[in-house]
């Protein structure tokens, strides 16, 4: 007979993204093994994290304030903004400490087949934070598949309209491959060497 509470929690683990069954297997064994005050802290942690962090109004990056920490930085240069998919992309780029300027985040990324096209996406919001002339150059960061080209070629239409530099972080990443996955030095060397898109 299976255990029922096991597989639950292997059923729970593998709805994570990028966890198969087995590597959910392998963690549910090990929090099994694991002591069971850090097990407690691992838990609250999570639930903490659901509960207490939100978006940012102004970015979309994730915050425990209305207004995260890189948009209240009086020392991020304002005239650059990076496009990025996702809040996780923000916590990749920073951890080069090459980029400082600010984010914008999209919530995603224009997937026809998904279902996704320009309307479900922050687009409007990145429209109207660079019609006031603030801004100088909008560096496109997405990731270099199908969906993230085609996105920043329609950001980029969009954008040129304003007279706004537009660059693209280099593609020193290999196409197929997300951000995530990136490490940091081929992420600075991409950022080093964005081009005009």
């Amino acid at each position: 007979m299976k255990n029922r509470i096991f597989e639950r929690c292997v059923g729970e683990l593998s709805k994570l993204p990028g966890i198969g069954r087995k590597t959910a297997a392998r963690l549910a064994l090990h929090i099994l093994k694991t002591d069971a005050e850090h097990v407690k802290s691992l838990a609250e942690s999570l639930v903490e994290l659901k509960e207490k962090t939100v978006f940012c109004k102004i970015c979309g990056n994730m915050s425990e304030t209305e207004t995260c920490h890189i948009c209240t930085d009086d020392y991020r240069n304002r005239s650059q903004l990076c496009v990025v998919e996702e809040a996780k992309d923000i916590y990749i780029l920073e951890a080069t400490g090459f980029f400082r300027g600010l984010y914008h985040v999209l919530g995603g990324r224009i997937s026809p087949l998904d279902g996704i096209g320009p309307d479900e996406l922050r687009i409007e919001e990145l429209l109207q934070r660079t019609k006031d002339g603030s801004v100088t150059e909008v560096i496109l960061a997405t990731n270099p598949d199908i969906e993230g080209e085609t996105t920043a070629i329609y950001l980029s239409k969009l954008l040129k309209k304003n007279n706004l530099k537009i660059t693209k972080i280099a593609s020193g990443i290999p196409i197929g491959t997300n951000l995530e996955y990136t490490d940091e030095i081929t992420l600075l060397k991409a950022m080093e060497q964005r081009k005009d898109f």
